[in-house]
């Protein structure tokens, strides 16, 4: 096998090694109760995606022969055997700590999930009842004969397959049925607290179902009845040079591919009978190794609306209020502070409220003439959207670049393009060939017969929610050769023509790739004179393989190299003669790392760009991106401070990757102090309730 071809195996192997680190999250005992069950849900959503597109990309590949002559089908079999094998055991782990630790402490702790086996009188004419008045009415059994074909089943919904005997009204004979769970209502039934031993009752709707299925087959006997579920691939394979309008296609493409596209893997029951799984993987067109048996609910991800039920602060962590920088507190001198000084916000510690204050007052501002942003995720009640909307409205012009292609949020970006371009907007989608992944927003006033641009860069989506759970920067500032820059990027992807080369902005797939690989052989060449090279690198996923081999260079030569990587890593640390300088670190907590950051030492005056793009191929090459400069001494020693040095001596959350590809988790010494880079920011930068 190729080296290429090795890290292709590596890439996808390292998907699976960071979901196996979340989910470590979920074992760690200094995590509080409900976060531990929250983790647990997340490792499970992960597990999903990672079937949903990663999988179903290298059954793609075997399917259409897309393999090199280096990796073959066998190769291509080799690796999903490694990952049946490691998915398995992930799967081993997630349940028995659901069964063994989490729920016998919730227990403890007054919240208890009630399985059929152990349900009182009491409590199974309430639950018989609410399957009367709330399941049934909106539940439809489906028989499957010559006139009944089987059912049609979306991605990951729960169903059931009932064995039955006997005959129904009209004398036919059914061997099975599917029973789908009515998606309307929730996957956790909560009991009336007259009807818990424990201040927090819970029971699963699929408990509920079971119990009392018989009632939806009058007249016939049921023998079995078991949970499944199906993971299908939800990738959008889009024909860019044969179609005429992006979001026509994009919206044809949503409900039958990613709700219904090629079944990758079905999870089951792991009690159903043998010759029932056998009936679904025929069905379904599976492989037995594509089958994964579950010890309990196949719909783990669900147990997250625990979280929000039980109002036990003390099993969770502790509120924190982010921070407003006081420059930005009064939306009256918002304009006058920004032209005095740039601000850099630092996510979730400090409020994503600036951003969405500048845009809500510049929506409003007489002496606002344009608004120019960027949109990839925004969510479905998005304050951003609103205002833009308004701004167009009260006659701005207002242009909107929206990536209809950000995956999973295609329906909210179409709902809400629609929204902006019934209000005024002038909506483009981006690049055919290139998703915009830039995050940046621009604001043109006009102050003393001169136009400002008020500009903001970020690492982050302008997303409500996601601003609240990620760490991310963002920039504020009225740089004039920035606001320059940033005024041909968003005419260049709103219009037509080219760009000559912008003095402050960097952009992907352009001029990113190049000066990363620049000042990588500048740090060499620094020390190959004598002195010491130094580059740190904070990213969500490295793969990208020049810019991996040019990072083996730089070991080689001597440059001491630390990558902060939360997610995919190819790039091997420790190995002799390789990478002996190179350390690589990934650090997971209570927050999300999003951040990027590059960092070269350059002779004692350091090079630092904030970024939108990860070390990845298709960040770099296939997306349209930016990389701004913090060139302000105060806010770039902040940014190198909170960003990287805080991470580099994280010894609570940090895993050190090991020249074999494996992660060790990083301990405190006796020597060194307990320290969590995440809760130095929240000591720091926010408010505690």
């Amino acid at each position: 096998m190729s080296h290429a071809d090795y890290r292709y195996f590596n890439r996808e192997l390292s998907h699976l090694g960071f979901h196996r680190r979340v989910l470590a999250m979920a074992e760690d005992d200094s995590v509080p109760l409900l976060e531990r069950l929250r983790f647990l849900g997340i490792s499970s959503s992960n597990l999903d995606e990672f079937f949903e597109v990663r999988v179903a990309a290298i059954l793609q590949k075997v399917d259409l022969g897309l393999h090199t002559a280096s990796v073959n089908d066998m190769d291509l079999q080799c690796l999903l055997e490694c990952i049946r094998e490691q998915a398995t055991e992930m799967l081993a782990t997630q349940y028995q700590l659901l069964h063994q630790t989490l729920l016998p402490r919730l227990k403890e702790e007054g919240v208890r999930f009630y399985r059929r086996t152990h349900w009182n009188d009491k409590q199974r004419a309430w639950l018989a009842d609410y399957m009367h008045e709330q399941v049934l009415p909106v539940i439809s059994p489906l028989g499957v004969d010559p006139a009944h074909p089987f059912p049609r089943i979306a991605n990951k919904t729960l169903h059931f397959i009932v064995s039955l005997s006997g005959r129904d009204a009209f004398g036919r004979e059914h061997r099975y049925a599917i029973v789908p769970a009515p998606r309307s209502l929730p996957r956790v039934v909560r009991l009336p607290d007259d009807y818990s031993d424990v201040a927090h009752g819970f029971v699963f709707l699929s408990s509920i179902m079971h119990a009392f299925v018989d009632e939806l087959f009058p007249g016939m006997t049921v023998h079995g009845c078991h949970q499944f579920r199906l993971t299908r691939d939800t990738e959008l394979y889009l024909d860019e040079e044969e179609m005429a309008d992006l979001k026509l296609e994009v919206k044809g493409r949503l409900q039958t591919t990613r709700r219904f596209g090629r079944v990758v893997r079905l999870e089951i029951d792991e009690e159903c009978p043998e010759e029932s799984i056998a009936y679904l993987l025929e069905k379904f067109q599976l492989r037995d190794d594509q089958c994964y048996r579950c010890n309990g609910p196949v719909n783990l991800p669900r147990l997250d609306s625990i979280y929000d039920q039980v109002k036990r602060p003390d099993l969770k962590f502790h509120s924190m209020i982010p921070t407003i920088p006081p420059a930005l507190r009064e939306d009256e001198a918002f304009f006058p502070r920004l032209r005095k000084q740039d601000v850099l916000l630092h996510h979730p510690f400090e409020s994503f409220e600036p951003v969405i204050k500048l845009l809500e007052i510049a929506a409003i501002d007489p002496k606002v003439l344009a608004i120019r942003q960027t949109l990839y995720r925004t969510g479905d009640q998005s304050r951003i959207v609103a205002a833009l909307c308004r701004a167009a409205r009260h006659g701005k012009d207002v242009s909107a670049v929206v990536e209809l292609r950000a995956r999973f949020d295609e329906q909210d970006n179409i709902e809400l393009s629609e929204r902006m371009q019934r209000s005024g907007v002038h909506v483009v989608y981006g690049v055919v060939g290139f998703k915009t992944h830039a995050k940046m927003m621009m604001v043109v006033r006009r102050e003393h017969g001169k136009l400002v641009r008020y500009c903001h860069l970020g690492t982050g989506n302008y997303h409500g929610v996601t601003t609240r759970f990620y760490t991310d920067f963002g920039l504020l500032t009225t740089d004039e050769v920035i606001g320059n820059d940033m005024h041909l990027l968003f005419q260049q992807l709103t219009g037509l023509g080219c760009v000559s080369r912008m003095e402050k902005v960097v952009q992907a797939p352009f001029d990113l790739h190049p000066l990363l690989l620049t000042l990588i052989d500048k740090e060499i060449q620094i020390v190959q004179g004598g002195a010491g090279g130094r580059i740190i690198i904070k990213v969500n996923g490295l793969q990208d393989p020049e810019l991996i081999d040019a990072l083996y260079r730089a070991s080689q030569a001597g440059v001491r190299v630390d990558l902060i990587v939360r997610g995919v890593c190819c790039l091997r640390p420790g190995v002799e003669g390789l990478s002996e300088n190179i350390r690589v670190r990934s650090v997971l907590g209570r927050f999300l790392e999003h951040t990027r950051i590059y960092y070269f030492g350059n002779h004692g005056k350091p090079l630092v760009y904030a970024s939108s793009a990860d070390g990845m191929i298709r960040n770099l090459k296939h997306r349209v991106e930016t990389a701004f400069p913090i060139e302000n001494n105060t806010l770039r020693q902040r940014l190198i401070r909170e960003g990287l040095r805080y991470y580099l001596k994280d010894n609570q959350g940090a895993w050190r990757l090991l020249a074999d590809g494996t992660y060790k988790r990083i301990q405190p010494t006796k020597r060194s102090t307990p320290f969590s880079a995440q809760q130095k920011l929240i000591d720091t930068l926010a408010k505690k309730q």
